[in-house]
């Protein structure tokens, strides 16, 4: 008889249903090692099922676990109204932490380990022969005002949290550099790419576009936000270059310009769509854009979306960011500019690259070099874990 695959609890800072990050892309490779108990931010009785995960809780007071597949379950912790709110928040971590209690209960579990992708209170609790992980996926400190968080609190929390993380791993050498400066000891664990999910994107028929949408099409796939530089898009639309933007919008990013910039013919928002129809969005653009502001929260992060423009086969374009610097080292199909001129200059010269299978084949292979099998594979190992049965699992 097999004894039971380990177990990890990913205390995650964003909800499963949410847009699909670091933590939960390293969740779902870590499958092949390990079960795991996803744990989303709490939320209150009163939030609407959509956020929910979809489901109606019949005692919203109650948290709800279910799960999402044999190896994988879910849980969304319950806690007060008002969970910004000083008194509440205090009282917010321990109820969470009750409520995971209540989840490994049910399973019948202990974790070999507990990872934590935000600051909140969940670390340091869970008794001898758990490894305490803090994963940071972003300088949470930096990026507190864009998150409409209090810089000084964020800070406090992530003091604590470092200091009760037997394991600390970091997406970049920037913000290990910044957490060294409090005393941590910080291991690499960049971002990766779900290649395998776009191998087949240059073949595919591109999702559908306006009529008469101008070509060159350059695009921003991911979140729309104050990360993003605004003035690189407007640049980009001002040439007359088609722009792509594919994904949820922030409403207090900017509200007038950001209006006026999607009201222009030559831009086309889809809003959040699902995982699944990524690859023909992808399939539509000629140029994949990673315009992030040079910012201390962005210079401490790995963009996601420029691996996955990699993967779909595209040549990228980036601010001047270190992630973006070092995808540059490997390969000449990441460019970077500096400024609204130089940026449209490299958009034109990385469209009117020729789409020969050997560029093709040398964007997707640099994509592969960064895959999350590798990353999940690698904290694996940092865990000593290893799941005993030889079935893997997709979620």
């Amino acid at each position: 008889m097999l004894e039971p695959s380990p177990l990890v609890v990913v205390a995650s800072g964003v909800s499963w249903d949410g847009v699909k990050g670091s933590e939960r892309r390293l969740a779902e490779a870590l499958l092949a090692h390990a079960d795991v108990l996803w744990v989303d931010p709490p939320v209150s009785p009163v939030t609407p099922a959509r956020y929910r995960g979809g489901t109606e809780n019949p005692r919203p007071w109650r948290p709800v676990l279910r799960p999402l597949c044999p190896e994988l379950t879910r849980l969304t912790p319950v806690a007060l109204p008002g969970l910004s709110r000083p008194v509440i928040r205090s009282i917010t971590s321990p109820a969470v932490r009750a409520q995971v209690g209540w989840a490994l209960r049910r399973l019948g579990r202990r974790p070999v380990a507990v990872l934590a992708s935000s600051p909140d209170d969940v670390l340091g609790r869970w008794g001898a022969g758990v490894t305490n992980v803090l994963y940071g996926t972003d300088d949470w400190v930096a990026g507190a005002r864009l998150m409409r968080l209090d810089p000084r609190r964020q800070g406090q929390k992530v003091r604590i949290a470092l200091a009760r993380a037997d394991l600390v791993l970091v997406v970049s050498p920037e913000l290990g550099k910044r957490w060294s400066e409090l005393r941590a000891d910080p291991v690499l664990l960049p971002n990766g790419c779900d290649a395998s999910a776009y191998t087949d994107v240059p073949g595919l028929q591109p999702a559908e576009m306006p009529e008469g949408f101008p070509t060159p099409v350059a695009g921003v796939v991911g979140q729309l936000s104050d990360r993003i530089d605004l003035g690189l898009l407007e640049a980009v639309v001002d040439a007359g270059i088609g722009l792509l933007l594919v994904g949820p919008r922030d409403s207090a990013w900017q509200p007038q310009r950001v209006a006026a910039l999607l009201a222009r013919r030559n831009v086309h928002h889809t809003g959040l769509v699902p995982f699944e129809t990524l690859p023909r969005w992808f399939a539509g653009l000629d140029v994949g854009l990673t315009p992030y502001a040079n910012t201390p929260f962005n210079r401490a992060s790995f963009p996601l979306k420029t691996l996955e423009y990699l993967a779909a086969g595209l040549p990228v374009v980036s601010t001047d960011l270190p992630a973006s610097r070092r995808l540059q080292a490997e390969t000449g199909e990441v460019r970077l500019a500096v400024g609204g001129d130089a940026f449209v200059r490299a958009v034109l010269a990385a469209a009117g690259q020729s789409r020969t299978a050997a560029r093709i084949a040398e964007r997707q292979a640099v994509a592969h070099r960064h895959s999350w099998a590798d990353r999940a594979e690698t904290l694996a190992g940092m865990l000593g874990i290893a799941r005993q049965s030889t079935q893997r699992s997709a979620s």
